[in-house]
Parts: structure tokens; sequence; C-alpha cells
């Protein structure tokens, strides 16, 4: 929050009452000096809970923001203020230098705590930040992919946070001219620009985390070095002024502020682009691209642009490039047992199997039990607090809690005993999508669905409603073919999605569920 006023103070925006008005200004000092107060011993802060010690959710993410707007406003700031401030920033960056996170592997938290420190190192040009840099530099290298170009974020590809760690490693080499940044953003952005949608939508369901924003500074910075990157940021300026990439009146209120001075930084560096930018990937004529290591199928065909991702057990989004529509929409198969426990095939699975074919591909393993329907009765959070109280001074120990909670809500899932095998076969004229799924277990369903858009694991900045959620349904198992499923025979559901270029917004759909 300090950051964006700072910046409307410091810029004259359009429509701008904020610009040069004292008040704001001693709102953002006032806001700086209150950070230094709520910081632990070790230079760390909460994000979720007391005692919680987080690295870079609470601790870079607002070191980044007080480090660049104390250079905006540093000539109003009084010095005895300015060395607490410093202060603070300088034991924060130094704690983010000397330590991980804690359950998981989230990308773009290694590089807003890389920027957080060359920012600091700005300030204090001290070689223990810039040694704490390249030792987080080298950290983050370690999550990225250099051949595919993206980073791991869990277990997989999530597009939405690759555009994050796009825009903090830019603002890193706005300073820093290094050139192995910029490979790294380079093909990162070549990477992002495959969940580019024809509707304007970016991302979403396709990645591990389901995330649906886009961080659109960095592709501004580099918009002229990197030309797909003007590409990608002038269609996805459209979507956002259709309301399409998750405005900031539609956030939480912990989250509005990461994205706010994102947004006006991005105002500050936008530039006029070409008339003749590189074509996206739904732009451009025919052709079939699979992302190996990431798993990730991409193809552009009879006007129609198809994204899976075969890790996620073949989550697949099917548009008409021309106008935009969204024809197939579907994030796998979702069920609920007998005994209320809810599995689907929608997790990132080592042992799929998967294989690509001349004229499609096809995934299979077993469905997942969903490990995220945990919740806090009144008993458990006064367990919790108590922890908190007993174990929460420890910083190592504070952060073995923090890596089981993610690990129990958000990472680990357990093997169900339902088989699926998910076929899709492509050509000029139609795509055949098959599924069959099978109980091997004594189990039993109650309800089982197939299609549509839904989220399994938590992830706050997933949560949000869009438009192109109401265009597709799901299908629904009717009674009589769950009870041959729970009888131990297997279903076949069957669809057939026309591509016909003459009658291109009737899609045809045909459903069969057969038992075998």
């Amino acid at each position: 929050g300090v950051l964006t006023l700072a910046l409307v103070y410091k810029h004259n925006f359009p429509n701008n009452p904020y610009y040069q008005n004292p008040k704001i200004l001693d709102w953002a000092i006032a806001g700086m000096d209150f950070w230094t107060t709520i910081q632990h011993n070790d230079g760390t802060f909460d994000e979720f809970y007391p005692f919680e010690r987080g690295w870079a959710g609470p601790t870079a993410f607002t070191t980044y923001a007080i480090a660049e707007a104390y250079k905006i406003l540093k000539e109003f700031i009084p010095d005895n203020l300015s060395e607490k401030i410093l202060n603070a920033c300088f034991k924060a960056a130094c704690s983010i230098g000397n330590r991980k996170e804690a359950g998981g592997i989230l990308a773009n938290h290694h590089a807003i705590a890389a920027l957080a420190i060359w920012k600091t190192y700005e300030i204090f040009n001290e070689p223990i930040l810039i040694s704490a840099f390249e030792k987080t530099w080298e950290t983050f290298l370690k999550y990225h992919d250099s051949d595919e170009g993206w980073s791991l974020e869990y277990d997989g590809v999530d597009p939405g946070y690759l555009s994050a760690t796009v825009s903090f490693l830019a603002k890193i080499y706005q300073t820093n001219k290094s050139p192995e940044i910029f490979e790294v953003i380079n093909k990162s952005v070549n990477f992002c620009s495959y969940f580019v949608y024809p509707n304007n939508f970016y991302a979403g369901s396709i990645g591990s985390r389901n995330t649906l924003h886009f961080y659109p500074h960095g592709f501004e910075i580099l918009s002229k070095e990197i030309p797909i990157a003007g590409s990608i940021s002038e269609r996805m300026l459209t979507g956002l002024g259709e309301g399409k990439l998750v405005p900031p009146e539609i956030m939480a209120d912990r989250y509005v502020f990461y994205r706010v001075p994102e947004f006006l930084q991005s105002y500050l560096d936008y530039k006029p682009k070409d008339i003749n930018l590189p074509l996206l990937p739904f732009e451009r004529k025919s052709f079939k691209k699979y992302f190996v290591k990431s798993s990730i199928y991409s193809e552009k065909i009879s006007d129609h642009y198809i994204i899976a991702n075969l890790s996620k057990g073949g989550v697949i989004k099917l548009f008409q490039s021309d106008n935009g529509e969204l024809i197939l929409n579907d994030c796998g198969i979702i069920g609920k047992l007998s005994n209320g426990q809810v599995t689907t095939s929608q997790w990132i699975g080592e042992n799929y199997q998967k294989n690509i074919h001349a004229d499609g591909w096809e995934v299979s393993g077993k469905m997942k039990f969903i490990p995220s329907n945990k919740y806090f009765t009144p008993f458990k959070t006064i367990i919790f607090r108590i922890i908190l109280l007993t174990l929460g001074w420890n910083t190592n120990l504070a952060h073995i809690i923090k890596g089981t909670i993610r690990n129990l809500l958000m990472l680990k899932a357990k093997d169900a005993p339902i088989h699926f095998h998910r076929h899709c076969k492509i050509d000029e004229t139609k795509i055949v999508l098959t599924d069959q799924v099978q109980l091997i277990g004594k189990v039993s369903c109650t309800k089982l669905s197939i299609g549509d858009e839904f989220f399994v694991r938590y992830v706050p900045q997933s949560r949000y409603f869009q438009s192109q959620e109401l265009q597709i349904a799901a299908i629904e198992l009717p009674k009589s073919q769950l009870n041959d499923l729970n009888m131990g025979k297997k279903i076949i559901i069957k669809r057939e999605v026309s591509l016909n270029a003459l009658n291109p917004v009737k899609i045809s759909f045909k459903t069969l569920l057969k038992i075998t």
C-alpha cells in the first residue's frame, strides 16, 4: 500500500487527485514507519497468522515495496525515521538471503526474493547484499527450465505466476543488465505467449496453481527488446479493459495491495508498440507443439486453438480463433464417494502415463483425493494458537509449521481407487475426446461429472469468477450409469466437437454413455 501511495504522490497520472497531496505523503511515510514496528527480530514478517515468520510472501514483497517507496520519497523522510526504515530493510534483506521457502517450490517467490534483495542493495551498495542476491538467484535457476522457459510452481507450470516472475525479474533487469537474467526473461515471455487466449483471458485452470492473473509490468519493460512481449501486453491490456484479468476491484483486500502498484508501474513504462507485432500462437497458421518437460500440448488447426496440460490429467481448452469463442473448457473428472471424500483427475500426478500421437494425445492413471477440505473448528483454532505461542518464537520451528500447513492443504494428494483414461483425437474436421472411468477398489460413487471449470487446489489468487465459466456445462453421470460404475463396470464418455468453419458457433456435442 505504501508503494501505491508513493507512486500516486510522485507521478501525475491522468485524473490523479493524489498528486503531490501532503496527506498522501504523510500516509505513505506513516505506513513505512508502521512496517518497521511489526518486524520480528530475525528480520521477518507475518502474513496469515502470528509468528508465521514468512519468507517471500510477507517479507520479500513488503521489503521490495518499502525500498522502492523509500527511493521515491526519501527527500521527505526525517533523518531519524529514514535510519529506522533503512535498518529494517537491511535486516529483512539479509533474512531473505539466509532462508528459503517453507514447503513446496514457488519460483515466483524466489524471483521476488531476488528483487527485494537487489533493490535493497541499490540503496546500500553492500557486498553482503550482492552475495545474498547471487545466492538467491542461483537457487531460482534450479527451479527454472531453460529449455522450455517455465519455472516451477509447486509441482508444475503455472502461467499466471510465471507472468509474475517475468515482472519481478524485469524490474531487476532495469538496473542489472545481466545477459543471464535477460535470457531467462526472454524464454519465459515466449512460453507465456501460449497461454494468451483468443477471448482475451489468460492461463487459469491449465496451470498448476490455476491462477488467472497477469502481471504486465515486465512485458512493458521489455516490449522493445522482446517483441512478442509487446504482442502479449497489448492483447492483455485489451483483456484488462474487458475485466478479464482479475482487475483490482474484484481482489481481496490483502491482494489488491500487491497489484495496484504493478498496474501503475506498467503505465509509467508503457511504450507505443510497433504496428507489425509478432503473431501470438493462436494467431499463427496451423502448428502443433508439445513441451515435453512440462507436458503442455498446443495446437492450431482449422482456425481453432487447443491448449492442454497432460501432467494435470488432460485439462483442455478449445477456442475459435477468429471470434474468440470458448468451445470446450474441460478441467477433467470430479466425483464424490459415498464416504463424502472428493476425488479428481485434475491433479498433477508423477505416475500418469502420457503419450503423444500424430493425431492427438492420451493420459491415464489413478485419480486423487482432494486434500484441501479441512477447516478450523474453535477447538483446532485454540490448539493452533497454543502451538504458535509455544514454538513460534523460534524461526526454524516457525518455518517447519508453515511447511507442514502448506503440505497438508495444498500439496499432498493420495491416490484414489479410481482409474481414468483420457484420449484426445484431433483432425481437420473434429475433436473426439474419450474418457474412461473405472473403480478399482471397494468404494462407490454418489456423484461423478466430467468437464466444466473447477479448481481443486487451494490457491487464494485463483478464486475468482470469470464470465467464460457460464459458457460450458459439465456432463453429470445419470444415476443408472453411476450404478453400473459402482458394480465394477467401466464407463466410457465420448464427446465429438465439430470444427466446421462454416458454422463455428453451433458446435455439435455428442455424448455417449457406454457400459463395457
